[in-house]
C-alpha cells in the first residue's frame, strides 16, 4: 500500500434470522422517515448499492457464530459493495472465511483489508467488501492515509472501485474513503477530516467522485471542517444509527455536485425490522446499524445536480 502524505496538514457492528432478505423487502418494514423522501430516476439493474457498517468488535468470537453470520452475511449481499469498520482479531482468516460464506452460493464477492490501526493494544482494520459481478477494484489504488503528527487515531483506508457495465457505456468510477473516528477527540478528527477529503479528492484530477463512509461518532450537524467542504452532504440527516436508535454516528458523505450519480435514495438498515429480532439479539451483530446509498452505475459526465433528500446542504 502506498501512503498519502497531506501537505498543507501534518498527517495526511440465541439469533433469529429472516431468510432471503434484501433491501427491497426491509426497505417495506422500515419505519417512517428511515428512507429518504427523494426518489431514484435509475432503473433497476443501473444503480449500485454502496454501504458502511461498524461491525462492533469483529472477530474470531462473531465469525464462530453461525446465527450471527447468517445474519451477516444476508446484510452484506443486499448491496454491491461495504465499508466495514472494527475488524479486531489478530488472525488473519476472520474475512476470507467470512467470504467463503458469502460465496457458497456461487456469488463471487472480493475484499480488501487494511493495516492494523490504532494507538493502543486493541488495533482495528478497515474492510472493503464488493461484489466482483458489479464492482472492479482499480489496482494499486488503495492506500492508508499517513499521519505523522498522530491527528488521528485509525487513519482512513482510501480505495478507488468502477461499475461493470455493458460495453459503449462508461462505468462509473469513485474513490472511498473508510473512516472510524476516536469518539473520545471528534472535533479534532472531523476538522482533520475535511483536509483528508480535500487531498484526497485533489491528488486525482480525473477523479470527482470521493465518498467518504463509516463511523464519525457524530451527526450530521457536527462536521466540523469537513461540513465546511463546498458541496459536502451527509446522506443520514437525524436517522438514528445505533441499535438502541438513540444517535446518529454512521454517514455516507461526499459533494454532490461533483457526484451527480447519486439516485437520491438513502438510509438506514434496522436490522430488527429486517430479521424480526429482538434488541438484545440485534445488539449480538452490532451496536451499530448498515447506512447506505444509492447511485447510479453509469458514470454522469456532467449535467444536472443529483437530487439530494430534505436536509442541510453544505
Amino acid at each position: 500500500m502506498r501512503a498519502l502524505i497531506l501537505s498543507s496538514l501534518a498527517f495526511i457492528v440465541g439469533l433469529v434470522a429472516a431468510t432471503g432478505c434484501n433491501v427491497e423487502q426491509v426497505l417495506e418494514q422500515l419505519p417512517d422517515g428511515v428512507q429518504t423522501s427523494a426518489t431514484s430516476t435509475a432503473q433497476p439493474g443501473d444503480s449500485i448499492r454502496l454501504a458502511s457498517f461498524n461491525i462492533q468488535v469483529f472477530g474470531q468470537s462473531k465469525i464462530d457464530k453461525p446465527d450471527v453470520m447468517k445474519v451477516l452475511t444476508q446484510v452484506v449481499k443486499s448491496f454491491d459493495i461495504v465499508a466495514v469498520q472494527e475488524l479486531r482479531s489478530k488472525e488473519q482468516d476472520v474475512i476470507p472465511r467470512w467470504l467463503e460464506m458469502i460465496n457458497a452460493d456461487g456469488s463471487q464477492w472480493a475484499s480488501l483489508v487494511g493495516p492494523r490501526l490504532g494507538r493502543t493494544s486493541s488495533t482495528e482494520q478497515y474492510v472493503f467488501l464488493y461484489n466482483t459481478a458489479k464492482i472492479e477494484f482499480i489496482e494499486k489504488s488503495d492506500f492508508t492515509i499517513n499521519d505523522p503528527h498522530d491527528l488521528l487515531h485509525r487513519e482512513p483506508y482510501v480505495a478507488s472501485f468502477r461499475t461493470r457495465v455493458n460495453p459503449g457505456v462508461q462505468p462509473f468510477s469513485f474513490t472511498l474513503i473508510n473512516i472510524h473516528t476516536d469518539p473520545d477527540e471528534v472535533d479534532e478528527e472531523m476538522d482533520a477530516l475535511g483536509e483528508v477529503y480535500e487531498v484526497v479528492r485533489d491528488a486525482n484530477p480525473n477523479e470527482d467522485d470521493v465518498i467518504l463512509l463509516g463511523d464519525l461518532n457524530t451527526d450530521y450537524t457536527h462536521l466540523g471542517m469537513l461540513g465546511q467542504v463546498p458541496g459536502i452532504f451527509a446522506t443520514v440527516q437525524g436517522t438514528p444509527t445505533n441499535t438502541r436508535k438513540s444517535k446518529s454516528y454512521d454517514n455516507i458523505v461526499f459533494d454532490h455536485r461533483r457526484t451527480t450519480e447519486f439516485a437520491g435514495q438513502a438510509g438506514v438498515l434496522d436490522l430488527m425490522a429486517a430479521f424480526k429480532m429482538t434488541e438484545d439479539q440485534a445488539l449480538e451483530i452490532s451496536d451499530h446499524l448498515p447506512v447506505w446509498a444509492t447511485f447510479s452505475s453509469v458514470e454522469a459526465g456532467g449535467g444536472a445536480l443529483a437530487s439530494a433528500p430534505a436536509g442541510t446542504t453544505r
